[in-house]
């Protein structure tokens, strides 16, 4: 992991290794183990780019627990649009369940407020939030972020499951515009 790639027209450079990765992964996981263990949550992975961490996250942890998805959309090309639209909805009932968001990452915590507006509708017990990577200089709101993997500048990123329209979600590590 030393060298830049090129997805599409743009250059990228290593960041973030799969074993800091890895680390953070299993550390949020102890803690969600910890934390909710007289629980039974609802993860609720926001796809697409939550996959990858998700599928790892869920592997640490050894509560009984349900899993499911939702997909929306709040970026185009390398910034944030400011809207998000809900593509596929939760069916599941979750009344007076605890809900833990995946997210992939958290910038300006537009998709997470369109996420807490829908949940709160749905008389949930509790939300909880977890995420790979957090932009604390770009989030502007009150939402508690309960499980932060790591903490990253204002920058754009791509891999473990980020992208740049729709390319790059492959890659094991994660890496930044160069």
């Amino acid at each position: 992991m030393n060298k830049l790639i090129t997805i599409k027209d743009k250059q990228f450079k290593p960041f973030i290794t799969a074993e800091q990765i890895s680390n953070a992964v299993k550390r949020l996981a102890d803690k969600i183990n910890t934390d909710l263990e007289h629980e039974q949550p609802v993860f609720l992975v926001v796809l697409n780019g939550s996959f990858m961490f998700a599928s790892d996250l869920l592997k640490e942890v050894n509560i009984p627990c349900e899993i499911s998805f939702i997909k929306v959309a709040s970026y185009h090309g390398t910034s944030s649009s400011g809207a998000v639209s809900e593509l596929i909805g939760l069916t599941e009932d979750i009344t007076d369940r605890t809900v833990v968001i995946i997210e992939d990452i958290v910038d300006t915590g537009i998709t997470l407020e369109k996420l807490f507006t829908v949940l709160k509708r749905k008389n949930v017990k509790q939300i909880k939030v977890a995420t790979a990577l957090l932009k604390p200089a770009s989030y502007k709101k009150e939402y508690n972020i309960d499980y932060a993997g790591l903490e990253i500048g204002n920058d754009f990123v791509v891999g473990y499951g980020l992208d740049y329209d729709g390319m790059g979600r492959n890659l094991k590590e994660i890496y930044v515009l160069a």
